[in-house]
Formats: C-alpha cells, sequence, structure tokens
C-alpha cells in the first residue's frame, strides 16, 4: 500500500495511505453534484425573480464553479466537501501544510487533468505516478491522503499500567509533563501499529536530551520505562 508521510502538529510522523483513485473521483463526483444542486437552486431563482443582468448570472453561477476546489480547499485545510464525504485530504510530500500557493498550482492545473480527455488525463497520472498525484498535485509537490480515524486518547489510556513494586528507574521524569508522555505515547503507537519507528528514535533523543539521561537501553523499553517511571513517580500528585 502506497503511503504519505506527514509531520503532525507535535513533530511526529504519520504515515498515511494514498488516497485511491475511486476515493478520488467518488469525491470529485460528490462536489460537482453539490455544485450541480447549487446551480438549479440559482437559476430557478433568477428567472422567477427575472433578472436580466447578465453580470448577476455569471457571478452566481460563474464563479462558484471556477473557485470551488481552490476555496474550499484553502478554508477548509485541503478539504472539499466531497473530500470530507470521502475522508481524504490534500497534504505536502515534505510533511508540511501546504500553502496557499500550493492549493493555487493545483487549481491552475485542474483544468489541465479535468478538462482535457474529460479526466483522463489525472486518471493515468495517478495511476502511472506512484504517488497519488495528478498533474496539479506533481508541481505543487502535495498528493491526496485517506485519513486514519484517530480518538482521542484519555490520560488514563495514555499511561502504561505499572508493575506491582515497580522500581523507577529515572526519577527525572517528573521534569516531564502529561503532554509529553502523550507525546511519547504516541511515538509508540506509530512504532506498534505502522512500523515506523523514526517517531520514537526521535522523541527518545529529545527525551534523553531534556533530562540528560545517558542509558544503553534500546529507544521502544526506554520510552516505556520513561511512563511507568512518570506514572509511578507522580501518581496522587
Amino acid at each position: 500500500m502506497q503511503t504519505v508521510r506527514v509531520r503532525t502538529t507535535q513533530n511526529v510522523f504519520i504515515d498515511y495511505p494514498v488516497a485511491s483513485i475511486g476515493d478520488r473521483i467518488l469525491g470529485h463526483i460528490v462536489d460537482r453534484f453539490i455544485l450541480l444542486a447549487y446551480s438549479v437552486a440559482v437559476f430557478t431563482a433568477l428567472i422567477n425573480l427575472e433578472v436580466e443582468v447578465w453580470q448577476v448570472w455569471l457571478i452566481l453561477l460563474g464563479l462558484p464553479w471556477t473557485f470551488f476546489s481552490l476555496l474550499f480547499e484553502i478554508f477548509m485545510n485541503g478539504q472539499t466537501p466531497g473530500k470530507q464525504v470521502m475522508k481524504t485530504k490534500v497534504v505536502r510530500l515534505n510533511g508540511t501544510p501546504p500553502t496557499v500557493g500550493d492549493y493555487l498550482l493545483r487549481w491552475i492545473f485542474s483544468f489541465v487533468d479535468f478538462y482535457f480527455l474529460s479526466g483522463a488525463i489525472a486518471v493515468v497520472i495517478i495511476a502511472m505516478g506512484g504517488k497519488g498525484q495528478r498533474l496539479g498535485d506533481i508541481v505543487a509537490g502535495t498528493s491526496v491522503v485517506k485519513l486514519i480515524e484517530q480518538r482521542e486518547i484519555t490520560a488514563k489510556e495514555v499511561f502504561v499500567a505499572v508493575e506491582e513494586m515497580h522500581v523507577p528507574t529515572f526519577t527525572q521524569v517528573t521534569q516531564l509533563s502529561d503532554k509529553d508522555i502523550e507525546l511519547i505515547q504516541r511515538a509508540l503507537e506509530v512504532n506498534r501499529d505502522q512500523g515506523n519507528g523514526q517517531p520514537v528514535l526521535i522523541v527518545t533523543e529529545k527525551i534523553k536530551t531534556l533530562l540528560g539521561i545517558q542509558t544503553d537501553l534500546p529507544p521502544v523499553k526506554f520510552l516505556y520505562t520513561i511512563i511507568k517511571d512518570y506514572n509511578s513517580l507522580t501518581t496522587g500528585r
């Protein structure tokens, strides 16, 4: 399965699966259906009101069709209504959030992707590219990924249960906060669930530097020890 690595706000990388061609086509259809329903409603209203000023027709009917995807992606963090329905999103391949310029490039090249050969160009390029990119994505350095459902994790769930009679190894852990422990836990979850050990290595080095710890423990075992020590030393605090 093709994936794209995205940096979260907590500086942890998560590998998201690339959205399938089917997901993207269905999302595009949903967006067009919304535009069609809007256009029918506006057209009916203008006819009933006997509006004859062509500029009004252009603004109310032409502009939404032209700028629909651009404006929604800019103001809805990389999603249109169709992308929301299909749980997909525009991201940059380097892991940083897309900029307005990135969305603008995707939009400009969408006229080539979707309106030449009825979208066949976009389908062919996505299928051949390997990173889920149409022409606009290649130019902008973006792709469209399938969002992984993530539930909120409570503090109680974050803490690894302390073994009976656990003797803390690193007493410096009291300098950490609950958010630090949540970050450690998320890095461990990414390593466990997705086989991506990079977040564990990064967090391990940051914790060692922050607390002045020198140890030969493997990174995963070290982080689990940190969590158990923290839970043991801060319970009831």
